[in-house]
């Protein structure tokens, strides 16, 4: 099958920790994600949580409110960006792009880390005065950064394309990867955290549930239309299917 140049030839998942729920005790992992191209091009998908996290979670977790959720239940230094991408050999420097999905605390945490690189985010999310971390904490500014403010759906390179999935948070993107042999993959993000949601027609900490709603149905309707992996956000079930760093899909 011939791709063009600069096209994905691998997606990693990767492993942020993993945070327990109080209100049903169901502990959830924290991923992120990694594609590299045919072009050395390495974009990074979401950060994971804020190296506070790692240095003392439970004082963290009091301090931005996040206590009243949950617990993060597993965090260290193998669970940072770093620590994620030595697993396949690379450092921070090689990001060449990094794609924000939303900016609530799990994911934004270490954003500061690559305002050298180009910065995909929403356009909504983006004129929030802060990331939308968590409740009423808003400890982390927008880095000074070269931000590519995302309107509709966009295609970022050949094959890897973000998907405007709004209702989660005001500039919510999900991604879909497309790879030579495991075909298409599509990255719902918190858009569906997990299956229950499309049970119930609930998204957990939504800005606005219609929205919500609608963005899950597009993005169930485009995965069985283009026969595509769904990778859910925050599902535990999933999770200990997938392949993760230092695995790949290709």
């Amino acid at each position: 099958m011939m791709r063009e140049v600069d096209s994905p030839t691998s997606l990693t998942v990767l492993d942020f920790g993993s945070f327990r729920v109080h209100v049903d005790e169901r502990v959830i992992p924290i991923p992120g994600y990694l594609v590299r191209t045919r072009d050395s091009r390495v974009v990074l998908v979401d950060t994971g949580f804020s190296t506070r996290y790692v240095i003392d979670p439970q004082a963290a977790a009091a301090e931005d409110g996040l206590d009243a959720f949950g617990v993060v239940e597993r965090i260290g230094p193998e669970n940072t960006p770093e620590g994620q991408l030595a697993l396949v050999g690379l450092r921070p420097s090689d990001v060449t792009d990094l794609v924000l999905t939303h900016s609530d605390v799990d994911h934004v945490g270490a954003l500061s880390g690559f305002a050298g690189v180009p910065i995909y985010v929403g356009r909504a999310e983006r004129a929030l005065e802060r990331p939308r971390y968590f409740g009423d904490a808003r400890p982390l500014p927008w880095p000074d950064a070269h931000y590519v403010l995302v309107d509709g759906d966009v295609e970022i390179l050949p094959g890897l394309v973000a998907l405007s999935t709004p209702g989660h948070s005001p500039g919510h993107l999900s991604l879909l990867v497309r790879l030579d042999q495991t075909g298409p993959v599509l990255l719902a993000g918190d858009a569906i955290s997990r299956p229950a949601e499309l049970e119930s027609g609930h998204n957990g900490g939504a800005w606005d549930e219609g929205l919500a709603r609608s963005s899950a149905t597009r993005l169930t309707t485009l995965a069985t239309q283009e026969n595509a992996l769904l990778v859910y956000g925050h599902d535990a079930t999933q999770w200990r299917t997938l392949r993760r760093a230092p695995d790949v899909y290709r």
